[in-house]
């Protein structure tokens, strides 16, 4: 009985899945609909890694963002000059600061 997924997944799964004796039945998307492909899949792995925090669920989450920063080309150069640049501005979340509301 064949099992639905409509998901985007590591390019050697369907080899993996072959090696198992099955029949992987895939396609290829590009340009918008990649990108949303992952950014469905970045919710997916962000979730997974909340239910059971660790460095496996951790480098999923950090394979797909990868993927993105490609996807939108930004290289590591730019990532890391703006992430420092938002540091030095407002900082980071290191503290644990929660902003319950602001009061006029």
């Amino acid at each position: 009985m064949p099992r639905e997924y409509d998901k985007l997944v590591r390019d050697g799964i369907p080899a993996v899945i072959e090696a198992d004796g099955e029949t992987p039945v895939t396609h290829v998307v590009d340009g918008d609909a990649y990108e949303e492909r992952l950014f469905e899949k970045l919710d997916e792995e962000v979730r997974e890694l909340r239910e059971e925090p660790g460095a496996d669920e951790l480098a999923d989450v950090r394979e797909v963002l990868a993927a993105i920063q490609n996807c939108l080309g930004v290289d590591d150069d730019e990532l890391e000059h703006v992430r420092e640049e938002k540091a030095a501005e407002r900082g980071r979340f290191e503290d644990g600061v929660v902003l319950e509301r602001v009061e006029d």
